[in-house]
């Protein structure tokens, strides 16, 4: 059945999961800020509103990617979304962000008489283009279940998590795995290196032993192993250093607020902002490797590589968003 949605923020993330509800034969009525990402949105079939309000106007269903959650409560509120939908209207969020700011999302929306979803993704780009992104849904029943089909259009894996807030919780708990496994994988390589220990070695070893992870066998922080991994192209983002970090801030806050005694999560947090702060800014997430390392933004030293193997599949973070965060 068609439906009407507004998709508000059409950048790397947004624009082609936009464009994948107007495959799905939806309208889509999208608005962005910036006038580049509202044309290229344009180019694949959404309709361009002159505001985010106007968008909202003429829709079922409301989906916003935003950076962070000041910006969602801000369009909520102050730029009058909520104010600016039909009665009943189903938001959807699909940004990161606290999960202190997604229930306060929740709760103004059904305060101005609409419905809510928290709804963050992983994937990255490849993901939103390929529609294979995973949903992580916070909220009631009866609103996930009315938006499990566009999610589904936008997505490979849809998972009701729980109930408002829910889905960040799910979202920055995942990630805080795998910057918690990046910098142990990273740590292991590097030991290797002192030891002596080629790359190659180490991987066959640990890639199909106990050590296995995402981290190693999608991502590996060194360049030869896995054709795919950003090592290889320079540390070239990937999903960017300074998303991992603002992702592990979220993870940190919500420590701290909920008394976790979390050492290494908390210890991550803290690397990975020094990292994105400094040599890491532009980087991939791994490349937190070269820190550990020693040498900063230096190209990393390989230890002798034996022939690569194939590219391990596409992965929920292997790819940078537009600030939305993945």
């Amino acid at each position: 059945m068609t439906r009407t949605v507004a998709f508000v923020g059409l950048g790397h993330m947004g624009g082609p999961m936009a464009a994948n509800l107007v495959g799905a034969g939806h309208r889509v009525l999208g608005y962005d800020v910036v006038p580049e990402a509202l044309a290229a949105a344009a180019a694949s079939g959404v309709e361009p509103a002159a505001s985010a309000a106007a968008a909202a106007a003429g829709a079922d269903v409301v989906i916003t990617m935003l950076p962070a959650g000041r910006h969602v409560l801000e369009l909520y509120g102050e730029r009058g979304l909520l104010a600016s939908a039909r009665p009943g209207t189903l938001f959807v969020d699909c940004s990161t962000i606290d999960v202190a700011d997604a229930r306060a999302a929740h709760a103004a929306a059904r305060a101005a008489g609409h419905r809510a979803l928290d709804a963050p993704v992983s994937g990255g780009v490849v993901g939103a283009e390929a529609g294979t992104l995973t949903f992580m849904a916070g909220g009631g029943a009866e609103e996930f279940a009315e938006a499990e089909p566009f999610l589904s259009a936008m997505g490979g894996k849809v998972v009701h998590c729980g109930s408002a807030g829910a889905g960040q919780a799910a979202k920055i708990c995942n990630n805080m795995i795998l910057g918690i496994s990046m910098i142990g994988v990273s740590e292991a390589f590097v030991l290797a290196e002192s030891l002596g220990l080629d790359h190659r070695a180490l991987y066959d070893v640990a890639s199909t032993a106990s050590g296995q992870c995402w981290a190693l066998t999608v991502n590996c922080p060194v360049p030869g192993p896995v054709p795919g991994s950003p090592a290889n192209r320079d540390y070239r983002p990937g999903f960017a250093a300074p998303l991992m970090a603002k992702d592990l801030n979220l993870a940190a806050n919500a420590l701290r607020a909920g008394g976790v005694d979390a050492q290494l999560g908390l210890k991550a947090a803290e690397l990975y902002a020094a990292f994105a702060e400094g040599d890491g800014a532009g980087l991939d997430f791994s490349a937190i490797v070269r820190t550990i390392r020693g040498s900063g933004a230096g190209t990393a030293t390989a230890s002798p590589a034996s022939p690569a193997s194939p590219a391990s599949p596409a992965s929920p973070e292997e790819t940078t968003t537009d600030g939305t965060a993945p």
